[in-house]
């Protein structure tokens, strides 16, 4: 009995205490929309590289896995796009510590270029017909890639927003990252669609399906500049001054 009123007692002082200044971070209202505006284009830009794989399954099924059957060419195929995900918790985690450690707005960045990168290799790997299983294997690092990338991207800009955000809109701010990877699916579906009836399926086989992928390098390019130009975010920075003082009072408590 004693203990639970010590616990309720701790618990009324702790709801009685006023936040001092330093608690507080003052967040400009413009440079908050701003920063979600560039980080949900760069979202969207992601998740565009991300998700043309999943339009051109059936395509790619033919030119990396020709010596399987119809079925099994489709069940490869969405096998090597599935395998993506089980990296990305991996590059969750990873850039998350990274982003403690070098800030928000440089692993933004990092995360884009890899994606572009993997994306557009994708486009430039010859098919299995001129380089065998190598060229399936080279798929398959690509698409982990594009996973570890997506996986880091995602707890970053999550991150990075919440961060940059005033306290009474953050929730309603925070949906535009969510609005970002629907616009770039829709955006890949719909390039994928229109060079699908322009061009035609067997133009498609042979080359087309490549033109997506090989977008992805002006894209990231795009996205790279918007993310480099935004400013970090007020509470990693603010986080950031008080090191010193915390490492300077943990030094004086050991002596």
């Amino acid at each position: 009995m004693e203990e639970k009123k010590e616990q309720r007692n701790r618990l009324r002082k702790k709801l009685k205490m006023k936040l001092k200044k330093d608690d507080i971070t003052v967040v400009d209202a413009k440079e908050s929309k701003r920063a979600v505006m560039a980080t949900s284009a760069g979202n969207a830009m992601e998740w565009f590289d991300f998700g043309i794989y999943s339009y051109l399954a059936a395509t790619i099924g033919q030119v990396f896995f020709p010596e399987a059957s119809g079925v099994m060419q489709l069940v490869y195929s969405f096998a090597t796009f599935a395998i993506a995900f089980l990296v990305r918790p991996i590059g969750g985690i990873f850039f998350g510590m990274l982003g403690d450690r070098f800030g928000r707005k440089n692993i933004l960045s990092v995360t884009l270029i890899i994606m572009a990168v993997s994306t557009l290799s994708i486009g430039l790997i010859p098919g299995y017909a001129s380089i065998g299983s190598t060229a399936t294997i080279l798929l398959l690092l690509a698409r982990l890639a594009q996973g570890f990338s997506t996986g880091g991207e995602y707890a970053s800009a999550m991150t990075y927003i919440a961060e940059s955000t005033p306290d009474k809109k953050r929730g309603f701010m925070s949906s535009g990252l969510e609005v970002g990877t629907l616009v770039g699916y829709i955006a890949g579906a719909g390039l994928v669609t229109v060079l699908t009836y322009l061009l035609g399926e067997e133009t498609m086989l042979a080359w087309g399906w490549r033109i997506p992928f090989l977008v992805a390098a002006p894209i990231g390019l795009i996205g790279f500049y918007l993310r480099n130009k935004l400013d970090e975010a007020p509470v990693y920075e603010a986080m950031e001054s008080d090191k010193p003082e915390e490492e300077n009072d943990e030094h004086a408590s050991v002596k």
